[in-house]
């Protein structure tokens, strides 16, 4: 039986959230062996190597963009970078399962600063569920409690890096190819990284750490294939909810690889932020309808 094209959007969305979570085990497997700017850098040779690649092999990899579009992209890959940093370090010193919920919070942060910033339409509905969203990374977090620590605050700036990107990927024109975004974005942090890089001092490379790097590299390249996929097939108001299944290879991941196990508080303040998303994509897909 054949699978219809909303389907195959899913299980590209879910691999694609696949590939990035099992990038970040193998990074948070690095953190000890490696400084971050010395595994960011190595990592990021691979993935320029792989990005490249798929892009020409696909013809979609085009440098020919205006003044405008260039300041947006490297904009962007500015974001990029910054979110970059305050993620790993956060992943590097917090369970991965509450670094990935607490970006699960980013549908409702990009729609609250596109009305914000860019005058996007909000109604009260999705606003109150935006509201309702921060409660639950609130619960997440737990500040004041035993739990919250200053890695916290660096996940939370991740998620201000990534909602000024996104903003940023808006006011792109729909004819810049978004391999040439992800291209320069791989390019520019592994360049960022690699200066970083040259002010610690690196540890010995092993034989374990190259599998590694070369694992993430190849994971966060699927991540991206997948992703630049799924915008081709299905109806991204059916797919879009299939982001949400990070959270669970992370919870899967930090228990099998790590051990760790997020407590009551913070299951509960993700099934919040999950909820109040899905209830978020499902209220923009309503509007399009209707405007269509």
């Amino acid at each position: 039986m054949s699978l219809s094209d909303n389907m195959k959007g899913a299980i590209l969305m879910s691999g694609s959230m696949a590939g990035f979570t099992f990038n970040d085990v193998c990074m948070k497997a690095l953190a000890g062996d490696l400084p971050l700017s010395q595994a960011v850098f190595l990592r990021g040779i691979i993935t320029c190597a792989l990005l490249y690649g798929l892009g020409v092999a696909l013809g979609a990899m085009n440098f020919k963009l205006g003044r405008r579009e260039w300041t947006l992209v490297i904009l962007r890959s500015i974001a990029e970078a910054g979110a970059t940093y305050c993620f790993l370090t956060a992943l590097f010193n917090m369970p991965i399962a509450n670094v990935t919920a607490v970006l699960q919070v980013l549908p409702l942060t990009v729609t609250l600063a596109a009305w914000v910033f860019i005058s996007e339409p909000l109604g009260w509905r999705r606003l109150t569920a935006i509201l309702g969203g921060f409660v639950g990374v609130l619960l997440i977090i737990q500040p004041g409690g035993d739990g919250f620590s200053v890695w916290s605050i660096y996940a939370l700036i991740a998620v201000v890096f990534i909602t000024f990107r996104d903003l940023i990927v808006r006011k792109m024109s729909p004819t810049t190819p978004s391999m040439t975004v992800a291209f320069v974005a791989a390019a520019f942090i592994t360049l960022s990284f690699g200066a970083a890089s040259a002010g610690v001092e690196w540890a010995p490379i092993t034989p374990s750490s190259v599998l590694v790097l070369c694992a993430a590299a190849v994971f966060v390249f699927m991540g991206y294939l997948f992703a630049v996929m799924v915008m081709r097939v299905g109806n991204i108001g059916f797919i879009a909810p299939f982001r949400y299944t990070g959270l669970v290879w992370a919870l899967i991941l930090g228990l099998v690889v790590f051990g760790e196990w997020p407590d009551s508080l913070t299951f509960i303040g993700a099934g919040i932020v999950v909820a109040m998303g899905m209830f978020t994509l499902f209220r923009e897909r309503q509007m399009a309808r209707r405007q269509a």
